[in-house]
């Protein structure tokens, strides 16, 4: 490859997604730590830096800063959010505190009357009040300064997330950064990084066996994939029933696995989970005992096999992002990254898909050649339906989403255009109803259905109302437990996908 961009993160919740979609342009993209040295830099010669966004403001001491040398080295460098707040206040620029801020899709016009107005997406408090010497803004909102450069230095900013799908023409800026001002050559292929992550499995592994949390879901599917095209015949692969599977998934994913030419152990484990729950309403407090319990299951499953001293799982990068990888902040903690325990029985954690976004990793799998039905599937989170309970889990509360889930999906599966993940959700509030002339005081049962691509931003799904109507009707009426269906019209940011 010919050249190589690389993306220094500040603490922005973007920082891969600015990484897969460089690669999804065909350029190779590293990600770094943002206060990297100039001479660190020199050594890598990248064609191109990308200054992530982050929580941070510039102007309060501790801050995060990159190396005060970097905007000398010659390097073109577009700043993102923070990053173009950060290179404005470092090159002598001012960075004020906003009244209100901007927050999701922000009108843009561009200082060229030759360019047409469009919608980016916005999430700052700050914003740049005076440019430096050489820079001049090149767009704006009703608000800030949304856009500056400094062509002879090749010094770029944006206030807004080009990386972002719901930024319009977002990709095209970062596609012209990279080919018009970076020339970087269309030279990277998915190819190469599964011959990466083989040859750094291989070089880990060497001849130990490496146990696997097979899921079923797409993620673990795919890893399962990669490590066995890398160590054939080393892989065990067990997976863990804690009782938080939607309806008949966990003999599903039996029947589809253990036909496959790995070994595979279920565990059955959902007294043990529930117990461990028991009394448990904190969403944070959830994931981290289902993560220490499922840690521990694999451990007790190791040790009967004997030498088995790896660990195997299909994280992937918005799991991390969401854990506070790097400087970002904790939103949640995934049970497979915030809620790993400190102390692990394991020489080594192997994860392999740590650095791709979902849409590479359903690409990866087909390249792999896993069947579409499985590379396709709908994202279900690790904790499973425990985190789709609000307040405690109980067995009850279980089967009574279970059954407003599979009334949910089939009903949407009928759909000819689908949303990218839709689910159900038990509320941990009760509503007034009527049922047959009398009174009811039962649970509410919220739907969730999006539209992403990347799984870090993403807009809620319209769906007809007929498909709402049908839904509700028959969750009320077929699960005496429910009296009411709300919908959930709610954008990430600023919720998540998930509830909990």
């Amino acid at each position: 490859m010919s050249g190589t961009i690389l993306v220094l993160d500040f603490g922005g919740q973007y920082k891969e997604l600015i990484a897969g979609m460089v690669r999804s342009l065909s350029v190779y993209s590293e990600i770094k730590p943002g206060n990297i040295t100039a001479d660190e830099i020199r050594r890598i010669a990248p064609t191109g830096i990308i200054m992530t966004g982050g929580p941070n403001s510039v102007y309060l001491p501790g801050s995060p800063r990159c190396d005060s040398k970097l905007f000398a080295l010659g390097i073109p460098i577009l700043g993102i959010c923070y990053g173009m707040q950060m290179m404005c206040h470092m090159l002598g620029g001012e960075v004020s505190p906003g009244a209100a801020g901007e927050y999701g899709r922000v009108l843009v016009t561009p200082e060229d009357s030759a360019q047409k107005p469009f919608l980016a997406l916005m999430s700052h408090m700050d914003a740049v009040t005076r440019l430096p010497d050489g820079f001049a803004a090149t767009a704006r909102t009703g608000s800030c300064i949304a856009a500056c450069e400094d062509k002879g230095r090749k010094l770029y900013g944006v206030q807004f997330h080009p990386e972002s799908k719901h930024t319009e023409g977002g990709r095209g800026i970062i596609e012209s950064f990279l080919h018009n001002v970076c020339g970087a050559a269309k030279d990277y292929r998915l190819d190469d990084y599964i011959d990466t992550q083989v040859a750094d499995i291989q070089e880990k592994a060497r001849d130990k066996n490496v146990l696997l949390a097979l899921s079923g879901g797409v993620d673990s599917s795919v890893c399962a994939a990669l490590l066995s095209k890398a160590i054939p015949g080393q892989l065990v692969c067990i997976f863990v029933d804690h009782g938080f599977m939607r309806q008949g998934e966990g003999d599903e994913i039996e029947r589809v696995f253990s036909k496959r030419k790995l070994r595979f152990i279920r565990v059955n484990a959902e007294r043990r989970f529930l117990a461990k729950l028991k009394g448990i309403a904190d969403p944070e407090a959830k994931r981290k005992i289902i993560g220490e319990a499922f840690i521990r299951v694999f451990e007790e499953e190791a040790a009967k096999l004997g030498d088995v001293p790896f660990l195997a799982q299909g994280t992937i990068y918005p799991d991390i992002v969401e854990s506070g990888g790097g400087h970002g902040a904790t939103i949640k903690s995934h049970h497979n990254v915030g809620g790993l325990p400190e102390i692990l029985a394991f020489d080594g954690v192997i994860e392999p898909l740590a650095g791709l976004f979902k849409d590479e990793v359903r690409a990866l799998g087909k390249k792999l050649g896993l069947p579409k039905s499985l590379v396709n599937r709908q994202p279900f989170p690790g904790p499973g339906l425990a985190i789709r309970v609000m307040g405690e889990v109980t067995g009850e509360k279980l089967d009574i989403l279970r059954s407003a889930d599979a009334v949910l999906r089939e009903e949407i599966g009928r759909m000819k255009r689908k949303p990218d993940q839709y689910f159900a959700v038990l509320t941990d509030t009760r509503s007034v109803g009527v049922k047959g002339d009398f009174r009811t005081y039962d649970y509410v049962i919220a739907v969730r259905a999006v539209t992403t691509g990347d799984f870090m931003t993403c807009e809620y799904a319209a769906l007809p109302n007929s498909v709402l109507g049908r839904i509700s009707s028959r969750i009320t009426s077929e699960i005496p437990a429910v009296s009411r269906v709300v919908y959930d019209i709610t954008s990430k940011p600023p919720a998540t996908v998930e509830w909990e």
